[in-house]
């Protein structure tokens, strides 16, 4: 079974559209009382009217094909510009936790490669010099004069550790807040701009079947008038040539008077008394051919508007599901910050741990190796005093 496609029904409309002017044409240059003598003004009418019609069907579909090219590039401006901004909004994020999070200073072994490590080291200045180390041999046990300065440095010292981690966790607090917010700001903008694109899309659609509507009822308007002006006409001209018929000569019976002296194949139409029953029969064959050319084309419209249907629900459906992949791929980004956020808190949580055993380490290790020393001075007084 063969599929019937749009271009098959347009070139079958064009060729039934064909054959009708030609059977109108032939009607009105073979009827003796109709046939005039130069242009049929009639004719190029109906010509000029139909090539109005196809020009405005054109027109209709080329804006309906813009309008649905424009929204798509504005749907694709709108996604690539996200993009862009999330991914730069990214960056920055990293950029920012490296400058303030992970400076050269904060690393454990950045003493080893110092720069300024010379221009920090002192010399020698005095038994109180915090710089003297224990294998300078410059300050023992029991001669630890600066040690309510030194405490009271620690604790000043841990306090403002304590009062820069506050800072630092209510500005990253302040900052997340404001991101989300500015997100949900730029999502709400999306939802608005994709709404109204919708709803112009969905005015174009209406306005161009409310057109389409009113065309096609002042096409269907005009062909009942000029059906029913047709109609009249022949009527009038049938009821002139019966009343002709009536009052003339040609109530004879003789079918020879018809006869034209052009040629036993033509007649004279004044004398001409009726058909022959072959004649006849050839018409009502020619009349059956028309009914069902006419009862195909029906059929070959009321599939094309079926098809005209199929397409628009298609057209709906693939918008739905642009709808909805943009939607699925919004909830993706969103579980991708949620995401990157706890293992941003896991993060910050398993840094300030480290830094919390770091600080116990260090604390550790110069109180054994106070100790050490301790016991060393010790022995060694023993021996000298011995």
């Amino acid at each position: 079974m063969e599929v019937v496609q749009p271009k098959d029904l347009g070139q079958y409309c064009g060729l039934a559209k064909r054959r009708h002017a030609e059977l109108c044409r032939q009607k009105r240059i073979f009827n003796a009382r109709n046939r005039i003598i130069g242009g049929d003004t009639e004719a190029w009418d109906v010509q000029v009217h139909d090539r109005k019609i196809k020009e405005a069907t054109e027109k209709a579909r080329h804006e309906t094909f813009a309008a649905e090219m424009r929204q798509n590039d504005k749907i694709t401006c709108i996604l690539e510009g996200r993009e862009r901004r999330d991914r730069k909004n990214l960056c920055k994020a990293i950029n920012d936790f490296q400058q303030s999070c992970q400076k050269p200073e904060t690393r454990r072994e950045f003493d080893l490669s110092d720069p300024l490590a010379l221009k920090k080291d002192l010399a020698w200045q005095s038994d109180k010099d915090v710089w003297n180390t224990v294998s300078g041999m410059q300050r023992f046990m029991g001669e630890d004069l600066n040690f309510h300065e030194r405490k009271k440095f620690q604790e000043e010292q841990n306090r403002e550790w304590f009062l820069q981690q506050q800072r630092e966790r209510k500005d990253a607090w302040a900052a997340q807040k404001c991101a989300e917010d500015f997100y949900v700001k730029t999502r709400l903008q999306f939802d608005e701009t994709a709404k109204r694109l919708q709803n112009l899309e969905r005015a174009t659609r209406k306005a161009v079947c409310a057109s389409v509507k009113e065309f096609n009822k002042s096409q269907a308007t005009e062909s009942v008038e000029r059906k029913s002006l047709e109609k009249k006409q022949e009527q009038e001209d049938n009821l002139a040539e019966i009343s002709n018929l009536l009052h003339g000569d040609l109530l004879s019976e003789n079918p020879q008077q018809a006869a034209s002296s052009f040629g036993p194949h033509r007649m004279v139409p004044d004398r001409w008394k009726g058909m022959t029953p072959a004649q006849l029969e050839q018409i009502r064959l020619v009349q059956k051919q028309q009914v069902q050319e006419k009862l195909v084309v029906a059929s070959h419209l009321s599939s094309l508007q079926r098809l005209q249907e199929e397409e628009r629900q298609r057209d709906m459906d693939w918008d739905r599901r642009r709808l909805q992949g943009a939607r699925a791929t919004l909830l993706f980004e969103r579980q991708q910050q949620r995401q990157q956020r706890d293992l941003r808190r896991a993060l910050d949580c398993s840094n300030l741990s480290l830094a919390k055993e770091q600080l116990l380490q260090k604390k550790y290790m110069k109180e054994v190796c106070t100790n050490h020393v301790t016991e060393d001075y010790f022995m060694q007084f023993n021996t000298k005093s011995r």
